[in-house]
Parts: C-alpha cells; structure tokens; sequence
C-alpha cells in the first residue's frame, strides 16, 4: 500500500509538475485581479481533476472496447512518459503549440484551456491514471490510495498557482528549471519501469 501511495504521489506529482505550471499561470493571469487569478486557479484545478478521474473511471472501459490490454498500454504510456521526461531534463518540454499559446493569450478565461487541458490534464497525466488505476487491480483500498494521492497531487498544483506570483521571484526561469529537470529524471525512471512492466505482462500473456 505505501509503494503505491509513493509510486502514485509521485507519478501525478512529476507529470503534472506543479512548479512548472506556476509560471505559465502568472504569464496568463498575472496581470489580473486577485479575485480573478483565485477563480482561474479553482476552476483550472476543478476541470483538470475531472478530466482525469473521468479517464481514471472510464479509461479501462474504453481500453477493453478497443480490444487494447492494460499491458499494452502500459508500455504506450510508458513510452510516451519518457518522451516527456527527455523533454523535461532538456528544459525543452512545450505542452502546447505556439499558436494555442497566442490563442490562450488573447482569450478572457485561460481556466479550461491551456491551464486545465494540456498542462494539468495532459496525455502524460491521463496515461499515468489509467496506469495507476489499473495496477490497482480493482482492489478497493488501492484505488482509494490512488484517487488520493491526485487529490494530494490537484491540490498542491492549486497551491502553486494561488502562490505563482511569490513563487515566481523566489525561484525565477533558472530555479524552475532546475526543478523541472530534476523531476524529469524521476520521470523517465518511473517511464522504464511501467514500459518494463507491461513488456513483462505481455510475454506472459503470449
């Protein structure tokens, strides 16, 4: 239970990467009421978890009317969770294209798009729950560990945008950097080992 408690924190908190998404925040809605920034940052958090535990519920339906095993997904999500982490120790990670940032830019709520859906519910973070989810293996206890390591995960990344603006100048683009980087290890470690796992589950299975 406690290795899935950490293994579970840990996944959502890398994927997700709170600190990482404090400055896109500020560059978003720094410049707006504090009222304001409090509302973007709730329903940003709001919509994001929903999205994820929709996948959480319904991501393993889905997979078995596609005929696809949770092994195969593992190793899909293990692949693409270490195309992020690459990305992440580069510094070089963008969650979305130049052209949706210019269109996040001048839209008057940022909450649902880009803040809610690609950086907090991203591909990464929908794969690692469907993952999690099913390495639960329907047990009751687990899956309650897992939904509450993201609701742990949701509300630290609702911390670090209420708090972007300090944590902004405390760590400035090198100090977040570092941050991310570092995490971008422990990403693509947990990436070898999902990908290691379902490799497993699959020449079992055959």
């Amino acid at each position: 239970m406690v290795e899935l408690a950490l293994r579970a924190f840990l996944t959502l908190l890398v994927v997700v990467d709170p600190v990482g998404i404090a400055p896109v925040f500020l560059a978003l809605a720094g410049g707006r009421p504090a009222v304001e920034q409090a509302r973007i940052a709730r329903r940003a958090v709001l919509v994001g978890g929903a999205v994820l535990f929709f996948f959480a519920v319904a991501g393993p339906w889905l997979l078995g009317r596609l005929g696809i095993s949770m092994d195969a997904f593992r190793v899909a999500g293990g692949i693409l969770l270490f195309r992020i982490a690459v990305g992440m120790v580069l510094a070089a990670r963008e969650r979305e294209t130049p052209e949706e940032e210019e269109e996040a830019r001048e839209r008057s709520d940022v909450s649902v798009f880009p803040l809610a859906i690609p950086l907090i519910a991203g591909p990464g973070a929908m794969a690692s729950t469907m993952i999690l989810v099913g390495q639960a293996d329907a047990d009751g206890r687990r899956l309650g560990i897992v939904f509450a390591m993201a609701v742990a995960v949701l509300l630290l990344t609702w911390l670090a945008l209420r708090l972007a603006s300090p944590l902004g100048r405390v760590l400035r683009r090198t100090g977040v950097n570092v941050v991310t980087r570092v995490l971008g290890v422990l990403l693509a470690a947990l990436a070898v080992q999902y990908v290691g796992d379902g490799v497993r589950g699959l020449l079992r299975a055959g």
